[in-house]
């Protein structure tokens, strides 16, 4: 075996949601000796936290009946059912192209959905409402779709293809996101850039996407490859994560690569330690896992089941790790950690990320105890929609004016 194939093997093997639990798990058992330098584990909280999360979920879902965590929640911010809005005026569509559109619909979103900072918001025309962080993404990003600008064909305005996706431009994007000097929206380049990556992979990846021409390279066409890749009509979500990781991989922002092959959100820390050529990295796959959880819906909706979405990790972002450090459990060694603000390459960063993947794992199971349910009914894309993100929203409320992180990164637009 040469170098660069021990080099590619390696780096695959970091393209999966295992390789983000088990080195997250490291890094957690490095936290539990105290090897850290940025954090240390408080976890005598851990009941206390346990029954807060649990108390959010009662509060909100008082019957338990909890949907998964996706972007599609985000699509009903206010109460309003935005998909349905754009369901109707789907002419007499087949049941695979309501998937297409869900997925150029939801793909696009996904994308977009970076941390938007503390002063963007965004006003929702058709209700009046004002919308910030990710809700206000989401609904921007649904009346994008809506607008026939990412559809190069007139006549087909809901949909998402190569030409029209590699036509937008900034101010394309600053004026469906209102964004105006009094109401910035952080790392809008990092999202076009995003965008543009997602028109050439759609254009250039016929074996996911299908044709090259025009329209017809449409980001939808994914649900398609899926749904042909289902086997007795069901499909691992691991799968799901690898059409992911595999097809969308190109359009990250070159930060580092590994035996050619370009790593996407994965980052350095020295707890992290293998006998191969990936020791010292760890990655999270933070929008890609995103993707996926979000990707499940429209597939299962059209009769196709995904199986085993707990194989999928918690999701290292703001709302889940800011709520270990609010709860207590998370304990910053240094006042750095707060005060400063930090690059998302930081060890700070990724230390807090990678514990954040370790507790939501870690959380899941004395949560379901107390709420007396079991894996199967209550799996961890419950586990994050109704409590730990919900539940890191409200304390960080509680605790901050403007409800931002416990940690302020830095954001590009194209990890948190």
């Amino acid at each position: 075996m040469t170098d660069s194939d021990e080099d590619r093997g390696a780096a695959l093997r970091l393209m999966s949601a295992t390789a983000v639990r088990d080195r997250a798990d490291q890094i957690f058992r490095a936290a539990e000796k105290d090897r850290l330098s940025h954090f240390s584990l408080d976890l005598d909280r851990f009941d206390d936290a346990t029954k807060y999360v649990a108390g959010v979920i009662r509060e909100n879902y008082p019957n338990l009946d909890v949907p998964f965590h996706s972007r599609w929640r985000h699509f009903s911010a206010g109460g309003h059912d935005r998909w349905g809005w754009i369901r109707r005026r789907l002419d007499n569509p087949s049941l695979a192209e309501i998937g297409r559109v869900q997925f150029d619909l939801v793909m696009v979103s996904v994308l977009l959905d970076a941390g938007a900072g503390d002063a963007w918001h965004y006003v929702d025309s058709e209700t009046g409402k004002t919308f910030a962080r990710s809700e206000g993404l989401a609904v921007a990003s649904v009346d994008l779709f809506a607008s026939g600008l990412l559809s190069s064909d007139p006549a087909a305005p809901f949909r998402a293809d190569a030409t029209a996706l590699a036509a937008l431009t900034e101010p394309d994007l600053n004026e469906a996101f209102q964004v105006t000097a009094d109401n910035p929206l952080i790392g809008m380049a990092g999202r076009l850039g995003l965008l543009h990556g997602l028109a050439e992979v759609v254009h250039e990846r016929t074996d996911l996407f299908g044709s090259k021409v025009g329209a017809k390279a449409r980001v939808g066409n994914l649900f398609d490859r899926l749904v042909a890749q289902a086997n007795d009509g069901s499909i691992h979500a691991s799968e799901i994560l690898q059409a992911v990781l595999n097809g969308l991989g190109a359009l990250w922002p070159g930060r580092m690569a590994l035996g050619g092959i370009n790593l996407g959100d994965t980052w350095r820390h020295p707890a992290v330690q293998t006998n191969d050529p990936s020791t010292g990295l760890i990655p999270f796959h933070k929008l890609s896992q995103w993707l996926t959880y979000s990707l499940a819906e429209p597939l299962e909706a059209c009769g196709v089941t995904v199986t085993n979405l707990d194989g999928l990790t918690g999701l290292a972002e703001y709302r889940n790790g800011g709520l270990f450090i609010d709860l207590g459990i998370l304990r910053p060694k240094h006042d750095q950690v707060t005060a400063d603000v930090h690059a998302v390459d930081s060890e700070i960063v990724v230390e807090w990320r990678a514990l954040t993947i370790a507790l939501l794992d870690r959380i899941a199971s004395p949560l379901r105890q107390e709420l007396g349910v079991d894996t199967e009914t209550f799996p961890l894309a419950k586990v994050l929609e109704g409590g730990t993100w919900q539940a890191g929203r409200r304390i960080a409320a509680e605790r901050r004016a403007g409800g931002g992180p416990p940690i302020r990164v830095l954001s590009e637009g194209t990890v948190f």
